[in-house]
């Protein structure tokens, strides 16, 4: 068997715990060719030296400010390249890994060299058997991306086909050399969240495809460093980022029925999505639900997305989050 040189690259910002965790399972991976590059993301209490400390033979770099998810990993990314690595492996520093995730992500990309990028099936840390993400894709009644199989349990059945989908999470996100030489690096516009999915779009357009692994199995935690669904962190940058990736990767009367679906499932998500669904609650019902959450904190922070896309205003937020 063919062992290709693998970099795997970690970004660390104030997650020392986890990261120490993710980088135990990634030194059990059985696999003989690949090397580690951590970037830090400005961390405090010297959280870097504690982690080179701790793995002495990884490749450390410290960005010394916080970068975001997109050009924090830059930075690693141009280092793994220059230094020879056939494949990238994007990997969230709140996960751990199964140890022949590597052999399978290499044997899906031997067997198909003409996607270029690959994902790993990806589980909840907290329920070991139940699926986060076994795929992607667009959402039409959500006017957003959803994760398949999300929720549900692995049956070893249902998810277990090798097959394409719209876009790889930046959790576990595979690529080739020549993926990243042709595509070019993350936009460090969208600083967190649909970084990898405009990236990935970027990638289908030039005639990449995007392939779900399933023998290569992930653990997540989900969210570690941004406070979950519902923090002003995570609503600011996924209501901002998703109309940038409308923006980005769409034209014409599309473009336009995509803004308005995305606005709608933001500030009215009840009313949105249940027209068509039966069983549910009337959507009158569901709309009141949704006016009565608008004065919520986190919909404020959604209104602030917009407005920062509407005004252009990219990267990292000036806003307090």
């Amino acid at each position: 068997m063919q062992y290709p040189k693998v970099s795997i690259i970690i970004l660390n910002w104030n997650g020392l715990k986890d990261t120490l965790e993710c980088l135990a399972s990634v030194y059990e991976i059985d696999y003989p060719n690949f090397d580690v590059v951590v970037a830090d993301n400005g961390s405090r209490d010297e959280q870097a030296a504690a982690i080179k400390r701790h793995y002495p033979q990884i490749t450390l770099i410290e960005n010394g400010a916080n970068l975001g998810f997109a050009d924090g990993n830059n930075v690693a990314i141009r280092h793994a390249l220059t230094a020879g690595a056939d494949y990238l492996f994007l990997l969230n520093n709140d996960t751990v890994v199964d140890p022949q995730v590597l052999h399978a992500l290499i044997a899906a990309a031997l067997a198909r060299p003409d996607a270029g990028i690959y994902g790993a099936k990806i589980y909840y840390h907290a329920h070991p058997q139940t699926l986060w993400y076994a795929g992607a894709q667009w959402d039409a009644r959500h006017n957003g991306f959803a994760h398949i199989g999300m929720g549900k349990i692995d049956d070893s059945v249902t998810w277990q086909q090798m097959r394409e989908v719209d876009y790889i999470t930046g959790c576990a996100l595979f690529f080739s050399k020549n993926v990243a030489n042709t595509v070019g690096l993350l936009d460090g516009q969208f600083f967190v969240y649909f970084e990898e999915t405009d990236w990935c779009y970027r990638a289908r357009n030039l005639g990449f495809k995007c392939l779900y692994v399933p023998e290569a199995k992930v653990w997540h935690k989900v969210s570690a460093s941004t406070g979950g669904a519902t923090s002003t962190t995570y609503n600011y940058y996924m209501s901002r980022n998703l109309l940038l990736f409308i923006h980005k990767n769409f034209s014409g009367i599309e473009r336009f029925r995509k803004y308005l679906g995305a606005a709608a499932s933001m500030f009215f998500p009840g009313a949105a999505t249940g027209f068509a669904l039966a069983g549910q609650h009337p959507w009158i019902k569901r709309l009141y639900w949704d006016l009565q959450a608008l004065p919520s904190k986190a919909t404020k922070f959604k209104w602030f997305g917009l407005i920062d896309f509407s005004a252009g205003r990219f990267g990292k937020t000036s806003r307090t989050l």
